[in-house]
């Protein structure tokens, strides 16, 4: 392949194929690389491998039945995509759900921060050539699982969250579970450090690599770890604060360089905010409802509906026709564990959504993907990848 340099020289580029069956593409993404030696001289990204349909595929249901696709967006963190769809729900019907309810949120959303960053992280040591470190963080993620299970009945893909409220209670002995998590949390995150701020290797493949300005990062829509990695502390949990985050104890993490190492540096940085959130949390997570009692949204009980007729038509009405949210069009973003993923909503008042539409936070950052590998080398590429962490599920929804 031969093209023209800006001075007008011929150059012999090999044009490459990289993924989507490629180990450190995870089977979902390709990009082609024009190749001048090892060197990336022009790149083009390619998506869709895992294009599930979910934005036409929601039009089918009912309301309450979206929850289970959004555990097919970001399937590292199901939880909070979960969560992040129904207060949007629940801010159409301008209504509060009960105070134990938020403060699970928050503590299931927080463990599910941990297990994402620890999953991208992972990933990143992994396709550097590093397994050591990928035990490490898989460890405490493992415990989060065994959570996930008692809590939800399922592992990766939850369903947990339901609007108005949350399937279930926590379980006896939850306290005590997430704690025993906190701490084998805070001993990875010190083997992992062990592991990789004096590590050669480590330094010499992420730091001055994939290097992105602040303002270029703003220009792209960048949010979420990535963009803080930048220098911008951006983070809805502060600047747009709910569920009371506003009221605990913690800092947004920041980067300096914006580079590979940054963006897994701050991750890390985050889990340890997350594990400052959870342990304030518990503290208060006093008795009382996970539903919020409302006729309009509250699904009526099983043993309500097999004693009092009132209780079975508003049960049957609710699930085979759904709830009924108010007519209009609503955006509300939440801070998932990979940024701002946002559901704009388009209702015309009756139990179906008439549209929806995901802004999910892996697609502006993917869209930088080709900035950040031209110039740089073909293995470099791979750290790049591995620090914007890209889930698929999200990226082609």
């Amino acid at each position: 392949m031969i093209v023209l340099d800006p001075n007008g020289e011929k150059l012999n580029l090999m044009p490459l194929n990289v993924g989507p069956s490629h180990p450190a593409t995870h089977g979902c993404l390709r990009f082609l690389a024009a190749m001048d030696g090892e060197t990336i001289v022009a790149s083009v990204e390619e998506i869709g491998y895992l294009h599930r349909g979910f934005e036409k595929m929601v039009e089918r249901g009912t309301w309450q039945q979206v929850v289970p696709y959004t555990d097919r967006l970001n399937y590292c963190s199901a939880i909070m995509n979960n969560i992040a769809f129904c207060r949007t729900v629940e801010n159409m019907f301008g209504v509060e759900i009960p105070e134990r309810t938020k403060v699970l949120r928050v503590i299931v959303n927080e463990l599910s921060r941990i297990n994402d960053h620890f999953v991208c992280v992972a990933a990143a040591f992994q396709d550097l050539g590093g397994t050591t470190p990928f035990m490490y963080a898989f460890n405490p993620r493992e415990e989060i699982m065994c959570i996930w299970e008692k809590l939800t009945g399922a592992r990766l893909t939850n369903s947990f969250a339901r609007i108005g409220g949350l399937s279930r209670d926590s379980y006896e002995g939850f306290e005590q579970d997430v704690l025993a998590a906190l701490n084998s949390t805070e001993k990875a995150l010190k083997d992992l450090h062990a592991c990789l701020d004096r590590n050669r290797i480590f330094l010499d493949r992420t730091v001055g690599v994939g290097k992105i300005s602040a303002e270029k990062a703003i220009s792209y829509g960048w949010t979420g770890p990535c963009l803080r990695a930048s220098g911008v502390a951006s983070d809805l949990r502060k600047d747009e604060p709910y569920y009371d985050y506003e009221t605990y104890d913690w800092e947004v993490v920041v980067g300096t360089q914006g580079d590979c190492n940054d963006r897994l540096q701050v991750r890390l940085a985050e889990i340890e905010e997350s594990v400052k959130i959870v342990r304030q949390a518990l503290k208060r997570l006093a008795p009382g409802p996970v539903d919020i009692v409302d006729p309009r949204i509250r699904v009526p009980a099983h043993k309500l509906a097999y004693q009092d007729m009132e209780g079975l038509i508003g049960r049957f009405k609710s699930v085979y026709e759904g709830i009924r949210v108010p007519e209009g069009e609503y955006y509300s973003g939440s801070e998932c564990a990979n940024g701002e993923l946002g559901f704009t909503i388009i209702s015309d008042g009756s139990g179906h959504p008439y549209r929806i539409k995901v802004r999910p936070p892996c697609l502006t950052q993917f869209a930088a993907f080709h900035e950040l590998v031209e110039g740089g080398l073909l293995a470099d590429s791979m750290a790049v990848l591995s620090g914007l962490n890209i889930i698929a599920g999200e990226l082609d929804r």
